[in-house]
């Protein structure tokens, strides 16, 4: 087998390692959400399909809406972030 095959072996079980079930998607997602400084998660929702995780619901302070995408990314399993989040002031 050519150099060509050995990638494509590669490729492929790289693609299984990131194959993760949505549940696990979504639960760490939220774990990294909790856990990331000066985000408030309490009002954000997840959901995962297929690796394409959705973030619905709202934060207090407009710069937590990219930090909350840019967290989700870094979840192993995620392939994309739907960020649909709004802001909302807390009074």
């Amino acid at each position: 087998m050519g150099a060509g095959a050995t990638a494509q072996r590669v490729e492929d079980s790289t693609s299984r390692l990131q194959n993760r079930p949505d549940s696990a998607v979504s639960r760490d997602v939220r774990s990294a959400l909790r856990r990331t400084p000066s985000l408030d998660a309490s009002g954000i929702r997840v959901r995962a399909r297929l690796g394409v995780v959705t973030l619905t619901g709202w934060v207090p302070e407009h710069r937590q809406i990219v930090l909350a995408g840019n967290t989700a990314r870094s979840v192993r399993g995620v392939r994309s972030v739907t960020n649909r989040l709004t802001l909302r002031n807390s009074r």
